[in-house]
């Protein structure tokens, strides 16, 4: 079966992606959080405070949302939003989160760092520290902890150290570099909280497996409100644990086809050095880095490149290994939205069903905005909205606001500094 194949334990391959590509020191961190996550995964008590935790901190079961206004406006599919944006942070991002500092408790970690793009995978993950008493310190690309600055307050609120990374293209991948060499210098009480299905085994297995939930909520939803599985599954695909948390527990059944969106940035033309996009299933190349095997951008020397994305969250050079291995049996297909697809998708939304979609979930929202239509009535559309848009103010006011945005902030930092 499929899902056996994507909880490869063992070696953490998939196909000839994934694996583990790691410096000597690391090997036996991760032979002993893979470990560990085997016997927690199976263990009765360890399920039971997930489970208690999931319902009473996160906030699960996240609801299955029929979108009867844009159904009605674009006509054809049926439309549904699984809304994580009302997990508790704001996004999906905290149940592998709550997951893995759980299990590190157990393995007497007293220290978790973390990478963050977007903000919302660093800000849950200071918000689990925070439940369970453990020092977080989380590393963030310089260019990122501009956009996303209201996300870097509040992970401070939570005691989170955030630390701005200034290197490279001062993105997401250099965030991940840099807490790579953090766990090398750190490797006895500290776990690397990694944020997506990317990295060296066994994250990409271990990640899957606590985002499998919302596809488990999912399947009970929609038999309850329609009668029926849904037809098509979509979602965004920066690292692809949104994805793979909507699409696993589905994998099985080949009645129900899979669309996975990149970030189409400005567009899909490239140079040497930097890429104007981020879709990594259309240029992208089999290399290894960061601990994995998987496709990258990247030129002809192996160098990776720069990336170009609305969304800090989709904004990477990489993706998980099992989404290329799905890519490449066919049972994902692939497609990618433009930046200013994402704004426009993004404000249909919200006008239309009165939800903020984070821009990087309103990628799926271009998709879906072009499927419905080509639909019948009796097809079903459910995709995920994996967090909320709030985060996004700063970039989103900008270009949609009809007032002069900067000129309002320009008078708030006045007054805050008088």
């Amino acid at each position: 079966m499929l899902t056996e194949k994507l909880m490869n334990v063992e070696t953490g391959y998939f196909g000839e992606f994934g694996g583990r590509y790691v410096p000597e020191m690391l090997v036996p961190i991760m032979d002993a959080l893979r470990d560990a996550f085997v016997r927690y995964y199976q263990d009765e008590e360890f399920l039971a405070e997930l489970a208690h935790l999931n319902e009473t901190y996160i906030g699960r079961p996240t609801p299955l949302y029929f979108c009867q206004n844009l159904t009605t406006r674009l006509g054809g599919a049926r439309i549904y939003l699984k809304n994580e944006g009302l997990c508790h942070t704001g996004a999906h991002k905290i149940n592998h989160c709550l997951g893995q500092a759980l299990i590190a408790k157990r393995m007497g970690k007293k220290r978790v760092i973390a990478e963050t793009g977007a903000g919302q995978h660093g800000l849950a993950t200071a918000a689990v520290c925070a439940k369970l008493g453990m020092e977080c310190v989380v590393y963030m690309g310089a260019k990122d902890y501009e956009r996303q600055r209201p996300n870097v307050f509040w992970m401070e609120r939570l005691g989170a150290t955030v630390m701005e990374v200034k290197e490279g293209g001062q993105i997401l991948r250099d965030a991940i570099n840099a807490a790579l060499r953090d766990q090398l210098t750190n490797p006895t009480d500290t776990h690397y909280l990694l944020g997506t299905v990317c990295g060296p085994h066994p994250y990409p297995v271990m990640n899957t497996y606590f985002q499998s939930v919302v596809g488990r909520e999912v399947k009970a939803q929609i038999m309850k409100q329609a009668g029926k599985y849904p037809d098509y599954l979509v979602a965004c695909v920066g690292g692809g644990s949104n994805a793979m948390g909507l699409f696993y527990e589905f994998l099985d059944d080949e009645s129900v086809k899979m669309v996975g969106v990149e970030a189409g940035g400005e567009g899909i033309e490239e140079d040497s050095r930097k890429c104007r996009h981020a879709a990594r299933m259309q240029s992208g190349y089999p290399g290894v880095s960061e601990g994995f095997k998987s496709l990258f951008l990247q030129n002809d020397d192996g160098q990776i490149k720069d990336t170009s994305s609305v969304s800090a969250g989709l904004d990477y050079s990489g993706v998980g290994p099992q989404m290329v291995y799905l890519r490449d049996i066919g049972r994902v297909r692939f497609t990618y939205a433009f930046d200013d697809e994402v704004l426009a998708a993004y404000d249909l939304v919200a006008r239309s069903e009165g939800v903020f979609p984070a821009l990087e979930s309103a990628h799926a929202c271009v998709e879906v905005i072009k499927m419905a239509p080509q639909l019948s009535r009796d097809e079903i559309i459910v995709f995920n909205c994996s967090g909320r848009g709030d985060k996004d103010l700063f970039i989103v006011a900008p270009r949609l606001a009809k007032d002069n945005f900067a000129a309002f902030l320009r008078k708030k930092v006045d007054e805050l500094g008088r």
